[in-house]
């Protein structure tokens, strides 16, 4: 079954995530157990500078034991300039044994004011196997421009 790609800015991050989490369309990627989304806060979202916030993502739907979501590396692109990346020590993968971790979290300090995109991406040998994003709005101290 092939799969029609509509021109649209209407695309939601679900519908992008099932795609890149399933490796494309098939019949069964219209079971809603299967589809995979992620959801970020940011909090605070809207902060005075020095801010630290804490940004934490939870992935929804999906196999418990999916495999593109098995212990995967993070890397939290801030927009500032900086990244933070981490993974875990995991067990080898097992179908049907193996289980995802679906929530995680990491903080940052953001030193000036300014709009900043943060993006968090789910890897695995180098590979994006998921990703979302959110904005942050920091405001300059008072007194600085």
């Amino acid at each position: 079954m092939t799969h029609t790609l509509v021109r649209s800015t209407t695309w939601t991050l679900a519908v992008l995530l099932t795609l890149l989490v399933s490796g494309g369309a098939s019949g069964a990627a219209d079971d809603k157990s299967k589809r995979v989304s992620l959801s970020l806060k940011v909090t605070p979202s809207m902060a005075v500078a020095p801010a630290r916030v804490r940004a934490s993502v939870e992935i929804k739907g999906g196999a418990e034991d999916n495999p593109e979501l098995y212990c995967p590396q993070l890397e939290w692109v801030w927009g500032d300039d900086t990244t933070s990346e981490s993974s875990a020590d995991c067990e080898p993968y097992e179908a049907g044994r193996s289980v995802i971790t679906r929530r995680y979290g990491a903080e940052h300090t953001y030193r000036a004011g300014g709009t900043y995109k943060l993006t968090l991406r789910l890897k695995q040998k180098g590979r994006v196997n998921a990703f979302t994003s959110a904005n942050v709005q920091i405001q300059s101290a008072l007194g600085e421009q």
